[in-house]
């Protein structure tokens, strides 16, 4: 099923997984899909290697198998930065072959060890190419506090119009922690004439390494409450998750009463934090 129709029938609740690196046995991300399952997600999107390295089990597997075993619909990231047209079409016929109709067109983040390849220099290209060879529903990625690479949120937001006008479908934002942020960048989105669905991207702190990791990467903001959270916390790792978790409950919350489009959880392939993020707002939200 194409992601697309879903966002015209609800608000979307969603999932972000990885594939395992090189040196971890397949299995264990087949065991997060398993434990996945019964929280009825309206799709998965599966990445496709976290800071530009190389990937390790099949995205295109992963999707696959997500669809045929588990019913649940799924995305499959594709970055650009490093491939070339023919590499792309290979992946698209691949895609096909397993009944994946969903692509997240992306640029990639840039991997200091390899040269960029130079057919795809913007997201905005890689999706006029995957239009013009496939019948994919195409989403785009966007960034609330704008890209880390651009002049400003304003200049950002017109690149992403350039995305939307090329052919993408509905929009994943990247993580943020202050919600009147994404709503001032809805509003930004609105008057520059995007009138796709924008879903939420949350990603729950569970480890104060991976968050700033994370942060320095996006270049998202840490507002002052989280940040005294994380001070408090420092050196409590326990308490700092189970404060983590309830801080993007609240977020979620919030979101989906203020009616935004739907929520995509950046999972870190930590399926008991899914399950416990989603009964909690199932309880305060219908989604």
């Amino acid at each position: 099923m194409k992601v697309t129709s879903i966002f015209e029938q609800k608000r979307v609740f969603s999932f972000e997984v990885f594939p395992p690196k090189p040196t971890t046995p397949i299995a264990q991300i087949y065991e997060t899909l398993n434990a996945l399952q019964d929280l009825q997600p309206d799709f998965i999107s599966v990445t496709y290697g976290a800071g530009g390295s190389t990937p390790g089990a099949s995205t295109a597997e992963i999707c696959e198998t997500l669809q045929k075993k588990h019913g649940i619909n799924s995305i499959a990231h594709l970055p650009c930065i490093n491939e070339t047209k023919e590499s792309v079409l290979a992946k698209l016929q691949d895609f096909r072959a397993r009944g994946v109709e969903n692509i997240l067109a992306l640029r990639g983040d840039r991997n200091p060890d390899l040269e960029p390849k130079t057919d795809f220099k913007y997201a905005a290209d890689l999706v006029e190419f995957i239009r013009e060879n496939g019948d994919f529903d195409i989403c785009g990625a966007c960034y609330p506090e704008g890209h880390p690479e651009a002049k400003s949120l304003a200049e950002d937001v017109r690149h992403l119009k350039e995305k939307v006008d090329a052919g993408v479908s509905h929009l994943i934002s990247q993580l943020f922690f202050n919600n009147q942020d994404f709503y001032r960048f809805l509003e930004m989105t609105d008057a520059a004439g995007i009138k796709i669905p924008i879903e939420a991207g949350i990603m729950p702190i569970t480890n104060k390494k991976s968050i700033e990791r994370m942060v320095s990467l996006c270049g998202a903001s840490i507002p002052p409450r989280l940040a005294k959270l994380m001070a408090r916390y420092s050196d409590d790792a326990q308490s700092l998750k189970a404060a983590g978790l309830e801080y993007a409950i609240e977020q979620i919350i919030d979101l989906l009463e203020h009616g935004v489009s739907g929520v995509h959880i950046y999972t870190m392939n930590n399926a008991d934090v899914a399950r416990y993020i989603t009964e909690s707002v199932r309880e305060c939200v219908k989604i």
